[in-house]
């Protein structure tokens, strides 16, 4: 249980409103958090039940908060070794290999980013979701890279405004089949589920769908291949993968996309990395940038397709 006296050094006229003074007094709790817990009841003012997130507190108001008891977590802590870029106290960035799930879900409920995460971060469950505790972007199963995750509620807040305000920088590196005439351009295309197969993304009417934006730019030219620097402005759903394809140029390796297959390596995964991630970090407020390593396979892809073309 939390105890507040409301006193007039902390009553500005812009915090008067209950959700948003408790923000600024309680700073490890996002607004959303505190507006779910009055919406619960949980909040009382001067011994009464608080029923709205606009109320406007006084000089001397006395607030309780009660916090529930935390849900339980169904997902169990597992020793999965974690390849750590950065970490501080409110901050993880971990290069998740191909193959591993972010969160949990429906056919993986073990051996997922998140539970190694919960062995690696007791403090995590409640953070963000019951079941993507700190998880503040994802990455698909197949794709490898750097990921952030947030240690405490109030660096969640943080990262997931900066992505919303589209501060954050994700880039990626992929292969792609051919070679596009430009050598860099912009996909504005809306993505939404794909009308027959539910299991799939494609581009769809404006109002079918969610805007998405990827910058993109040849890195280097393969012969029949090229590699390709990816910059997300929006984050959806397969968003690389489905607006590469849609230009005729889909990701190397990727079993859903892309009906063809990399000559002379197996790929685990489709060839798309996020290779970089530069974010202001939630505390000090400095730029923070960190590269992840390519794989080794997607390495070795590269270094076949560049003797074939006479790159080496």
């Amino acid at each position: 249980m939390i105890h507040l006296q409301v006193t007039p050094d902390t009553l500005a006229a812009e915090r008067s409103r209950i959700d948003r003074y408790l923000a600024e007094q309680l700073r490890d709790f996002s607004r959303s958090r505190i507006q779910k817990l009055i919406e619960q009841g949980q909040v009382q003012v001067n011994q009464q039940v608080c029923d709205s997130k606009k109320l406007v507190l006084q000089s001397g108001d006395a607030i309780q908060i009660i916090l529930p008891a935390p849900t339980t977590l169904q997902v169990l802590p597992e020793n999965i070794p974690l390849d750590i870029l950065y970490e501080d106290e409110s901050l993880l960035i971990v290069n998740k290999p191909v193959g591993l799930v972010v969160h949990p879900a429906p056919g993986h409920w073990e051996g997922t980013l998140v539970n190694a995460l919960l062995a690696h971060c007791p403090q995590l469950p409640g953070i963000g979701g019951v079941q993507r505790p700190g998880i503040v972007h994802r990455l698909d199963k197949d794709t490898s890279g750097a990921i952030a995750i947030a240690k405490t509620d109030q660096a969640h807040q943080h990262l997931q405004a900066q992505i919303k305000a589209k501060t954050a920088c994700r880039e990626y590196l992929g292969v792609v089949y051919g070679a596009p005439q430009l050598n860099s351009g912009t996909i504005d295309l809306p993505i939404g589920r794909h009308p027959i197969d539910r299991k799939k993304m494609a581009i769809v009417p404006a109002d079918k769908g969610r805007s998405a934006i990827t910058h993109w730019q040849i890195k280097e030219r393969l012969g029949n291949y090229s590699l390709l620097h990816f910059q997300l402005e929006t984050g959806r759903t397969h968003q690389i993968r489905v607006h590469i394809a849609h230009q005729g140029h889909p990701i190397v390796g990727d079993p859903v996309y892309s009906s063809g297959h990399a000559l002379g390596v197996k790929l685990t995964g489709q060839a798309l990395h996020a290779w970089r991630l530069t974010l202001e970090h939630p505390l000090s407020g400095e730029l923070l940038t960190v590269s992840a390593p390519l794989p080794p396979t997607l390495s070795k892809l590269l270094e076949l397709l560049r003797r074939r073309a006479g790159n080496q």
